[in-house]
């Protein structure tokens, strides 16, 4: 790739980057392999919810959030990005999927006062696979960066977040698969028992 096209590409994908007001984005440069200075939305705390700080879910709405970030180095572009955003990706689901989990042994505990053990346990085991299999849907990008080391490999850093309004349809959507399944499971009980019931009197 000639030092012009590289150049045209990595001022591209800056543009893309960017989310701030700037109408251009500059790819820092490291000294030596060594990361002098880290960005410091990266160095922030997100193992609990914050405040989102963003305009874009609306006003007065989804206030807070829950926060994945990542980091990738590879020498290319694109690779490092895509790198980076997995790495986010995993980290916000991880914490999605916690969080989930969390409220779901909550809501098992208040069905077990009026159900027996039986079917707690089933629902509970339902649950966990419904939300395992949960896709995390309507996050963001809500910061990104690269810098260029001096061995001419990108280092990309990832910051996501995903408002509580987006968790709690993730969230309400498992828990109205579990009671729908189990209504179903309840009807074809008492079914069984009917049928049961006619082929005595016979």
């Amino acid at each position: 790739m000639s030092k012009i096209l590289k150049y045209i590409m990595i001022g591209s994908i800056g543009l893309l980057l960017a989310n701030c007001s700037s109408s251009t984005y500059k790819i820092k440069q490291e000294k030596d392999k060594q990361v002098l200075k880290v960005p410091s939305w990266y160095m922030k705390d997100y193992n609990e919810k914050k405040e989102c700080g963003t305009k874009t879910f609306g006003k007065g709405k989804d206030k807070v959030c829950i926060f994945g970030v990542g980091t990738s180095v590879s020498p290319d572009l694109e690779l490092a990005i895509e790198k980076g955003m997995m790495i986010a990706k995993a980290e916000l689901a991880d914490k999605v999927k916690g969080e989930m989990n969390k409220k779901a042994k909550i809501f098992t505990t208040e069905l077990g006062k009026n159900t027996n053990k039986t079917v707690v346990t089933d629902v509970e085991t339902t649950l966990v696979n419904i939300i395992k299999n949960t896709p995390v849907r309507g996050y963001e990008v809500f910061a990104q960066e690269v810098t260029l080391t001096k061995n001419g490999y990108y280092r990309a850093w990832i910051g996501l977040r995903l408002p509580m309004g987006e968790y709690n349809k993730m969230y309400n959507y498992s828990i109205e698969t579990v009671v729908d399944a189990f209504k179903l499971k309840e009807m074809a009980e008492k079914a069984y028992d009917e049928v049961e019931i006619i082929a005595n009197e016979q």
